[in-house]
């Protein structure tokens, strides 16, 4: 491990950086504002047209386009300035919140318009990481890493908590307005606070010469075919895919269990506050270094919980299995470094666009594949499997969640 890695950061540290705290801000106001959006245009679409399979489809269409842009737009993360793509993927949201609140548009407009904005998505993703990258060090960049997943997990619980509240108390399109004007806030604050220089390797990019979709397809190949970086792609992404699941399958098990209202709200919130509760542990608890070696037993601690699940337990013991199950997602910070390292420089902005492409990808698919599962079993059978796949998963990705052998130089 390198020296500058090794030295344990605090979160003061972090937050002393300009640059990270517009990143902070305006992850925070963007990923509320897309969460209220996503809520208020599902009332919206349902209002119209009756059916839950749109109103199902709304909820989903600011994630799944983000495939697309991932695979075909990310090279751009690394051919144009951050502070230029962030405001700009911002001013865009507050483009389309305006549009969506005087427009008028038709559902089908309305949900191509989103989808549209959507795909920019892991561009302005991959520009954010890469500021994080370049403007933290050491263990301040793991640190800043974790915040920036703590502060998006926790606004999409907020904004989800908030919308519908938000839309009885001022309609559709005023909550709209409030989502614009989050996104004009944040676009404002990127475009202040983030250095306006030119991104490092903008004018000669390690995939060579051509449009940008083919500079996307040379940079994904060269990710895949770098040294370790799918494997840390894979592990990184897989057990959130479970963890997702796990969640998604959550108010057909309250109902089944004959759980309240008030108790499944609990319990839809349990996992951010374990993840919160571990991240903030682990970070200021333990070493670099420790942290690394605790990638392996962390990912038991999130997959493990879930098979009590089978189980008729009491609902105290569910709330706590899932504030457990959270808690382990702290193995993140300990794959913070080895990613960053494993990815190639000049790549950098993409390869942070890659990772969030199949984290987001992938956690779509997860509550599918094990909805079906719960059409046809009992849903803590169906939840209890998530956990089955994220231990046999950690197990068969075991060596890139080991921390990686140093020589005593390095060290």
């Amino acid at each position: 491990m390198t020296d500058h890695f090794t030295v344990k950061a605090t979160y003061g540290q972090v937050f002393a950086v300009v640059q990270f705290r517009a990143v902070f801000v305006g992850r925070l106001l963007g990923v509320m504002s897309d969460t209220l959006r996503a809520v208020a245009l599902a009332v919206l679409v349902y209002d119209r047209t009756g059916s839950p399979l749109l109103t199902a489809v709304t909820m989903t269409i600011n994630f799944l386009p983000q495939a697309a842009g991932g695979l075909f737009l990310a090279a751009m993360a690394d051919r144009f300035t951050p502070r230029t793509l962030i405001s700009t993927g911002y001013a865009l949201q507050c483009a389309v919140g305006l549009l969506l609140a005087f427009g008028h548009l038709p559902v089908a407009a309305s949900l191509v318009l989103v989808a549209g904005v959507a795909c920019l998505t892991p561009v302005t993703t991959g520009s954010a990481a890469r500021v994080l990258a370049e403007a933290l060090t050491g263990d301040t960049y793991v640190l800043g890493r974790s915040l920036s997943y703590i502060v998006a997990v926790s606004a999409q619980m907020v904004g989800m908590a908030a919308g519908g509240t938000l839309v009885v108390w001022l309609g559709v399109e005023r909550t709209m307005l409030v989502t614009a004007g989050a996104h004009l806030v944040a676009a404002a604050i990127s475009r202040l606070f983030l250095s306006p220089a030119r991104a490092p390797h903008a004018s000669a990019p390690a995939t060579g010469g051509g449009s940008i979709v083919r500079r996307t397809l040379r940079g994904n190949a060269a990710l895949v075919a770098s040294p370790g970086v799918l494997k840390l792609i894979m592990v990184q992404c897989l057990p959130a895919a479970y963890l997702a699941a796990a969640g998604s399958l959550l108010i057909p098990y309250s109902a089944h269990r004959g759980f309240s209202p008030q108790q499944t709200g609990v319990l839809l919130a349990a996992t951010s506050v374990g993840m919160l509760i571990g991240d903030v542990v682990i970070g200021r608890a333990f070493e670099p270094a420790t942290r690394e070696r605790l990638v392996l037993p962390l990912l038991l601690v999130m997959g493990t919980p879930s098979l009590t699940l089978a189980l008729d337990l009491p609902y105290p013991a569910v709330a706590a299995a899932y504030v457990v199950t959270g808690t382990g997602s702290a193995y993140l910070l300990g794959l913070q470094r080895r990613f960053l390292e494993a990815v190639p420089a000049e790549l950098q902005g993409q390869g942070f666009a890659l990772l969030n492409t199949t984290t987001m990808s992938i956690q779509g698919i997860g509550p599918l594949v094990f909805g079906v599962f719960a059409e046809f079993v009992p849903v803590g059978v169906a939840i209890a499997l998530t956990g089955v796949c994220s231990v046999a998963t950690t197990l068969l990705l075991r060596e890139a969640a080991r921390p990686r052998l140093v020589s005593a130089e390095a060290a």
